[in-house]
């Protein structure tokens, strides 16, 4: 949010803060949602570039297509585990998965 839009809310009485703040998040739970949200993006990145449908993915997990959307929108049911799986099978190398966690997500690799 630019300054003069965050200075005009707190005039009016709004409090400005980040979704960690709101939901009380400490550093590591917040570190934790920032490592989910990359390394979904970064599945469906992978995918839309290989040109698989959902459903093509969702075969290749041996899993089902609304799993696989679930999986690129971060859900909360999403394990870790099931993202870096995915992410392998579409021919993600360590080094790719570091890249992605130690992008401008403000998560240390």
């Amino acid at each position: 949010m630019d300054k003069a839009k965050r200075k005009r809310l707190e005039a009016r009485g709004w409090r400005v803060g980040t979704a960690s703040d709101f939901l009380g998040l400490s550093a590591e739970e917040a570190a934790l949602v920032e490592m989910k949200v990359s390394l979904s993006q970064a599945l469906r990145a992978r995918r839309e570039a290989r040109g698989l449908s959902q459903v093509a993915l969702a075969k290749r997990l041996r899993s089902s297509q609304s799993r696989v959307a679930k999986m690129e929108a971060a859900d909360q049911t999403v394990s870790i585990d099931l993202l870096l799986r995915g992410l392998v099978v579409l021919g993600a190398t360590p080094r790719d998965i570091a890249r992605v966690l130690g992008r401008d997500s403000g998560v240390a690799a």
